[in-house]
């Protein structure tokens, strides 16, 4: 029987069965199967473009209004702090972009929206079709770099691409960005090979200061000695930071540099439990940490062990890149595709979308790999773009951590066991000295030392809360909108409004709460009667922010906030002394405090240990006020 060498030194046969044999002949096909081949990627880009790409130029779905708004806002001119903040995200993504729906920036670098100012001028849909357009070009071109780079054929990786159909498909049906990123890595590693290693830092530098999905790379220039580049990269990274400080002012940037970017690398946009987020940091805080809302039920509660392992696990994580680029046994192509794959485990926000990303890194290893290998890569690559369950035990994290460990095996075995144990001591020295300073900040948040108000399980965001003679009002998340819930008489009933519910405050009467009502045609004031039930539209325009200090209603204290180059705290002044002292702590924000009718207590609301800007309620009881 004839033997012919594949790609990866090992040897294979130029005829046969199995699935393994079927696979190389999917990926190399060496034209007796051109047609066939060829044929069938005809006919599934035409059901993709039947199906998925249609949904996309016809209907408005999230996440587009999202990046639309925020381009429209950059346009107006509007300070880049407000764009992380819900509530009032939500007014220009109800005027923007003609969504009633609520929308959020939360997460976004300042400059994300960037490549969609062009497109701002444009009514949101019409801006949305050309964005899938253009994004349907980039995955051509992308995916055709990647034939040039490999022996794989386009038509091959092209079905590769749309076996991960889910991926891809939320990709163009969301009008998502994560196949703009694809064909910028891609054309990053092009001119790697093409030894333009300027091109390739300047290419690396626009997708960090985009979605930060970039950043890995600048360790890999520096593993490969490849100055130029990261010459590039940081050039361009210090460009694009002048253009967000042009752009926002110096104060602004600042602000998502210490506030922001912490936190979304903490935690997360969203849900910093969910199991729909398949990062190693939300399994880890899935295990170890406790919510009563997000997550009553921990595998083990115990937060230090989950800041110590959340450390030690992601310096782990670059200690091997670092140490394992560049050796013997891997190649330029291998050593990239690796840093894309831990960029990707690496990451606190990974979307069902964002997995069209490992398209790259997986043609490049195929490229490598041997039989058994290349199968891996491809079955990963399918199951990592479909939907996998059981969604509660992260199978997606356990598939990313083993490509990645798959990946670097080659390298990792020349590894000097000195240095593995080195590394391995720096990275637990690494955790148990952030753990230890987390778990101060821990000690001191509000979930640690107060009362928890209307926990509901599954709430994400309770806020700016309202106490009349009636009850607690606050602003909550229902399904797609905010909505108003009402505590009383031991209920939690959730009021629903045509359009979103907005900072509610108290009504003069003493028993109604007024609010802001976002939808179509505008905002409105408005005002709802628990007594009767009845709700009016109110003359005059609705405030367009919350009280930020609230005297007692026996006029004793003051309950107010304060951000001194930090976090928003909640502090409590004595009217009689002048005394004052800080309730509150963390790395995270707690505002909006509302007095109880009796003085001695009072509500506020903090997002510690949650997403930024996603709060739950807590009261604080004030010691002196005769409690």
């Amino acid at each position: 029987m004839a033997m012919a060498a594949n790609p990866g030194g090992e040897t294979r046969s130029a005829s046969g069965s199995g699935f393994l044999y079927w696979l190389r002949i999917f990926l190399f096909e060496d034209g007796r199967f051109h047609v066939p081949l060829r044929l069938a990627a005809l006919v599934t880009f035409a059901i993709f473009l039947g199906t998925s790409f249609l949904t996309g130029w016809t209907k408005s779905t999230t996440d587009f209004p999202n990046y639309y708004t925020g381009a429209v806002l950059v346009r107006q001119g509007q300070p880049l702090r407000k764009f992380y903040d819900w509530t009032w995200f939500a007014r220009p993504m109800n005027s923007a972009a003609k969504r009633a729906e609520m929308g959020t920036y939360s997460a976004q670098t300042p400059l994300t929206m960037l490549p969609m100012v062009p497109l701002a001028g444009f009514p949101p849909q019409r801006a949305k079709q050309i964005w899938i357009g253009c994004n349907l070009i980039l995955l051509c071109a992308a995916i055709w770099l990647m034939s040039r780079m490999t022996r794989v054929r386009p038509e091959s990786i092209w079905l590769l691409a749309f076996c991960g159909f889910y991926s891809l498909r939320n990709n163009f049906v969301l009008g998502q960005y994560y196949v703009f990123l694809l064909f910028l890595l891609t054309l990053a590693f092009y001119c790697i090979r093409g030894k333009k290693l300027w091109l390739s830092g300047v290419l690396s530098g626009i997708a960090f200061g985009l979605k930060l999905y970039g950043g890995p790379l600048a360790l890999y220039f520096v593993a490969r000695r490849q100055w130029k580049a990261l010459l590039g990269m940081i050039a361009t990274c210090l460009l694009l930071a002048g253009l967000a400080i042009a752009l926002f002012g110096a104060a602004d940037v600042r602000f998502y540099a210490t506030q922001i970017l912490p936190r979304s690398l903490d935690s997360g946009p969203v849900d910093a439990y969910s199991p729909w987020n398949p990062t190693f940091t939300t399994v880890l805080r899935h295990a170890f940490v406790s919510d009563v809302e997000l997550n009553p039920h921990p595998l083990w509660p115990a937060p230090g062990l989950y800041f110590f392992l959340r450390s030690f696990v992601a310096t782990v994580i670059v200690i091997f890149l670092a140490l394992g680029t560049g050796r013997r046994a891997a190649s330029e192509r291998h050593d990239f595709a690796w840093f894309v794959i831990g960029a990707m485990l690496l990451s606190t926000s990974v979307g069902s979308y964002a997995f069209v990303i490992l398209l790259l890194p997986v043609v490049l290893l195929l490229e490598e790999a041997g039989p058994r290998e290349g199968a891996f890569l491809v079955v990963s690559y399918v199951l990592l773009g479909l939907p996998l369950h059981p969604v509660a035990l992260f199978p997606k994290v356990w598939l990313l951590v083993a490509l990645f460990v798959i990946a670097g095996m080659a390298s990792c075995r020349e590894l000097p066991w000195e240095s593995v144990v080195t590394g391995l001591a720096f990275a637990a020295t690494v955790g148990l000295f952030t753990a230890e300073r987390q778990m101060l900040n821990y000690a001191s948040e509000p979930a640690q030392k107060f009362e928890r108000v209307g926990a509901r399980e599954g709430a994400i965001f309770s806020s700016y809360p309202v106490i009349t003679q009636a009850g607690v009002f606050y602003q909550s998340i229902g399904k797609n909108q905010f909505v108003l819930r009402w505590l009383h008489e031991n209920r939690d009933e959730e009021l629903v409004f045509t359009g979103n519910a907005l900072l509610p405050r108290p009504a003069a009467d003493g028993r109604s709460v007024e609010f802001e009502l976002v939808g179509e045609p505008g905002s409105k004031r408005m005002q709802f009667d628990p007594v009767t039930r009845e709700t009016v539209v109110l003359p005059g325009e609705a405030p367009g922010d919350w009280v930020h200090s609230v005297v007692s209603p026996n006029g004793k204290w003051v309950a107010f906030e304060r951000a001194q180059d930090g976090p928003t705290r909640v502090w409590l002044r004595e009217m009689a002394s002048g005394e004052e002292r800080e309730l509150t702590g963390g790395n995270c924000n707690s505002f909006a405090p509302a007095w109880d009718l009796d003085s001695k207590s009072f509500i506020f609301a903090s997002d510690c240990g949650r997403g930024f800007g996603l709060p739950a309620l807590y009261r604080a009881r004030v010691e002196g006020s005769g409690n």
